[in-house]
């Protein structure tokens, strides 16, 4: 029979498979880029300069922003849930989503609660603000624990328990680091800013038309070049000075095809960008499509929605019990909850509603209130 013990311990460990991260006690960002480039996650941050991201973010950004949020009681007492539910709307919600949506981008966001005692009689200990910290501050450890980077300690420093939130995108064993979109991104932005200096560029040489002065035979050199200075200042750099004997011909370059072939390029950038952070494009770009296409570029950008919105909804949750676990002594606790919209429920209520009439399934009143956010006392069950 086997032995137990291995039943009941961790048999694969990363210390085992790299001795150097055991030795420091460091876990490497794997970000491929910033391997490869030798760059950290600044350069990330860089890329939001760039007009298209910065749209895309927006875009994607306000698809969760633009709804509300509540407080589900989830069992919770009464007085707890609405204390809370003032507490968090205390807080600027606006900015703290928007911050935590930063994750997707970089991968991780660690964000740091700055509490304060409140109260006369019974004192409490309560969020006066959430902020959002560098990425490149914290790393992750061996074990996969969030850890601050301190000049001068190798192996970091433990961060207290109830400090930080730090918002994980598609983190994993492997990767706590969690996937960067803004990585994604790095190699078409990068080519889209060469592709548009090539294109500026050209549309310096040949977009500028050219001006010829001509001399008679025997002018001095000192004449030649007052004649070239005069022209210069007129034209810049377009300027051709010739004997007035020697014909010259002018040959303009095949602009169309040219300036074809750079806003291609741009376009399949932008179009690269859009998927990476929308994964779609049609929400973004202005080319035609079917509705059908349509219909299924906004699905996608729905679904993209929704995962924002369990990433903020798992991080404001894991901000409420630390808020009940410090001042309530409470096991149960209440449940942030962001609202979709009617349209987006709709489904979900057609298909509740069926399976209700069939007899075959009961819906408990927990269910009711924590789906469809009704409280205690309109659920009649």
């Amino acid at each position: 029979m086997q032995n137990k013990k291995y039943l009941l311990s961790e048999l694969l460990t990363r210390e085992m498979q790299s001795p150097f991260a055991r030795f420091i006690g460091i876990l490497p960002n794997p970000d491929r880029v910033l391997r490869r480039t030798g760059k950290t996650i600044e350069a990330y941050r860089e890329l939001k300069n760039d007009p298209h991201v910065w749209s895309c973010i927006q875009s994607r950004k306000s698809g969760t922003l633009s709804l509300e949020t509540r407080i589900v009681q989830n069992n919770a007492d009464k007085r707890v849930v609405n204390e809370v539910d003032e507490i968090v709307r205390s807080l600027d919600l606006q900015q703290i989503i928007r911050d935590i949506l930063e994750a997707p981008l970089f991968g991780y966001q660690p964000l740091e609660i700055i509490w304060e005692m409140t109260g006369s009689k019974r004192k409490y200990m309560l969020p006066k603000s959430i902020v959002a910290k560098p990425q490149e501050w914290f790393f992750f450890d061996t074990e996969g624990k969030l850890k601050y980077r301190r000049i001068g300690v190798m192996s970091g420093e433990e961060i207290p328990a109830m400090k930080i939130l730090c918002a994980r995108y598609e983190s994993s064993y492997l990767n706590p680091y969690g996937e960067s979109l803004l990585s994604k991104c790095y190699w078409p932005v990068t080519f889209k800013n060469g592709g548009l200096r090539f294109w500026v560029s050209f549309t310096e040489k040949y977009g500028m038309p050219f001006l010829l002065g001509q001399y008679t035979r025997g002018a001095s050199g000192d004449e030649i070049q007052r004649l070239a200075e005069t022209l210069s200042e007129i034209a810049q750099d377009g300027v051709i000075v010739s004997p007035n004997d020697i014909k010259l011909e002018l040959h303009e370059a095949v602009k169309s095809t040219s300036v074809e072939l750079y806003r291609e390029l741009i376009r399949y950038c932008n179009a690269e960008i859009s998927k990476a952070i929308l994964s779609q494009t049609l929400t973004t770009e202005l080319d035609m499509g079917s509705y059908a296409a349509a219909e299924t570029h906004f699905k996608v950008r729905r679904e993209v929605i929704l995962s924002d919105i369990r990433l903020v909804e798992s991080v404001m949750n894991e901000l409420i019990s630390f808020i009940v676990r410090l001042n309530f002594n409470s096991e149960r606790i209440p449940k942030f909850n962001v609202i979709v919209s009617d349209e987006e429920n709709l489904q979900k209520v057609e298909r509740d509603l069926k399976l209700a009439q069939t007899g075959q399934v009961r819906f408990t009143k927990k269910y009711w209130m924590d789906n469809y956010g009704f409280k205690d006392e309109e659920v009649s069950i």
